[in-house]
């Protein structure tokens, strides 16, 4: 195949750019450039051609105009070796394009500023980006096309060596573009409908109408939940979380981490709290005056669960909570920052991963999206719904104490986040006993006093609260046999008088949220 002989660069991100330019000089290859990117290489030293030159137009409307021409398109479209696609470029003086290197204006970037405006997000709208990068990689049997600096080196070593790029460098590079393209127009028109959502008030309730999983492979994992599975992590993880120590993140880490740091998140205005999870579950929480004392209410829920678990503090990670954890074995620990005490403890641990929470993922998406497994997907709401004092409507005869009323609210957001069925017993600032993920809500009651038991918890005086209502009065009885006083649940069982009825025979305070928690 003949040798590359012209190039079209015009890129946002100049990283790179000038080393890979110098190349393309050194080969003989003839450069083509707009604005800020010919500028740059100018300054380099590079000898550069205005693509307003070579079409014989020139830029207008703001920049918006200036590679949308035929000589540009034909130039990379038209075959090679087809006579009346050669007799076409001949009759109006169109070249060769036989490479492309664009990346495409920050819309991404733009649109993640907290204050961007609508007139913001649509100027960083590329078109003319795009429209060549498609052009090129449609025509990969000739032409080489980049859009990603890290495919710099690749073909820049199969420049020096032959002149031109292997098809199959090609093919993988224009696969790379469609990808590049599908990405960023999902990205547009995720942003769109959202901000043309926000100014029709009157279609808040409706659901999206179309959706647009469109996500770049940024990891791969050595597996999936068991060895013989593949997997990968696609997406922005690295803009929530930054690893500071440890090996690599696993699958789980990362379905484990996500979920005790959306668990966290309900408590960053709170005292400092602690949460230890396993397999996504709370198995211990707990507040106090300071981490250690949280970390000490947490792991009293349950000192066997917690090893090999996941561990996520509300403020920064201090010496003597690091202290405390370093004694058991933990997979992941979460943390808005750590002292440099903290982590001199920790990181002498090699394969304790430490992991600073850079952003709150629990309001970060408005949906949730699972696969079914059968080519389609349920999206819903994300569960963001929080509850106050002033939401709990006390249908018993006898009112909750102050203290009973704070460990209500307290283990409320914390039974959100186990598996259903979901049982918590806890006093003010500290679960005592958890049941989750259990076919029967009895069952994941007697679970949570068993672990209790364990645990050598009390639960005399404790609150029991239940993601969904109690279908019967016997998982409320079986809550007073335990030493529950106080009870919360959303009600809204066609027993819910015979539960009442139980409640007070036996002076336990209940309170109904009206909605429950379900977690699958």
């Amino acid at each position: 195949m003949a040798k590359i002989q012209r190039a079209l660069i015009s890129v946002s991100d100049k990283d790179g750019l000038v080393p890979f330019a110098q190349t393309l000089a050194a080969a003989g290859v003839e450069i083509l450039s707009t604005g800020g990117t010919a500028r740059v290489m100018r300054e380099a030293g590079l000898e550069v051609k205005d693509v307003s030159d070579y079409t014989g137009f020139p830029e207008m409307m703001d920049g918006r105009v200036k590679t949308l021409h035929p000589k540009v398109h034909g130039g990379l479209l038209h075959l090679r070796g087809n006579a009346e696609h050669e007799a076409a470029c001949a009759e109006h003086g169109i070249q060769p394009i036989d490479l492309v290197v664009v990346n495409l204006y920050p819309f991404e970037e733009t649109v993640a500023k907290p204050d961007v405006t609508l007139e913001d997000a649509i100027e960083n709208i590329d078109i003319g980006g795009p429209s060549m990068l498609r052009s090129a990689a449609k025509n990969h049997e000739s032409v080489t096309v980049i859009t990603d600096p890290a495919d710099y080196a690749a073909v820049a070593e199969q420049i020096e060596a032959d002149g031109n790029t292997t098809l199959d460098l090609r093919r993988a590079l224009a696969a790379k573009v469609y990808a590049r393209t599908a990405d960023y127009d999902g990205a547009i028109a995720e942003h769109l409908m959202q901000a043309f959502g926000a100014e029709e008030a009157e279609n808040a309730d409706e659901m999206p109408q179309e959706l647009l999983v469109q996500s770049s492979l940024t990891q791969t994992l050595r597996y999936g939940e068991n060895p013989h599975q593949r997997a990968g992590l696609y997406g922005k993880f690295d803009e929530y979380f930054e690893q500071l120590h440890g090996k690599a993140l696993s699958y789980n880490n990362i379905l484990d981490a996500t979920a005790a740091a959306n668990l966290i998140c309900e408590f960053l205005e709170d005292a400092p709290t602690l949460a230890i999870l396993k397999h996504t579950n709370p198995c211990g929480m707990g507040q106090g005056t300071n981490l250690r004392e949280a970390w000490d209410k947490a792991f009293a829920t349950d000192n066997q669960a917690p090893f090999g678990g996941i561990i996520a503090v509300n403020q920064p990670l201090d010496g003597p909570c690091a202290e405390a954890i370093a004694e058991i074995f933990s997979e992941v620990i979460i943390a808005p920052d750590f002292s440099d005490e903290a982590r001199a403890i920790l990181q002498k641990k090699k394969n304790l991963r430490l992991l600073r929470m850079l952003k709150n993922p629990f309001t970060a998406v408005a949906w949730d999206v699972r696969n079914t497994g059968a080519e389609s997907f349920l999206v819903q709401e994300r569960d963001i719904r929080v509850t106050t004092a002033d939401d709990l409507k006390v249908v018993t005869e006898r009112q909750p104490t102050e203290d009973e009323l704070n460990a209500m609210l307290f283990g409320w957001r914390v039974v959100k986040h186990v598996k259903s069925n979901a049982i918590v017993y806890c006093g003010p600032g500290a679960t005592l006993g958890i049941g989750a993920g259990q076919m029967s809500r009895v069952d994941s009651s007697r679970i949570a006093v068993w672990k209790a038991g364990e645990a050598g918890l009390s639960l005399k005086g404790s609150v029991v609260c239940s993601d969904a209502f109690f279908p019967f009065a016997d998982g409320l009885i079986a809550a007073g046999e335990a030493g529950a006083t106080a009870a919360i649940q959303p009600g809204g069982s066609v027993r819910d008088e015979e539960v009442i009825a139980a409640a007070n025979e036996r002076d336990i305070a209940m309170v109904f949220t009206g909605h429950r928690h379900f977690r699958h």
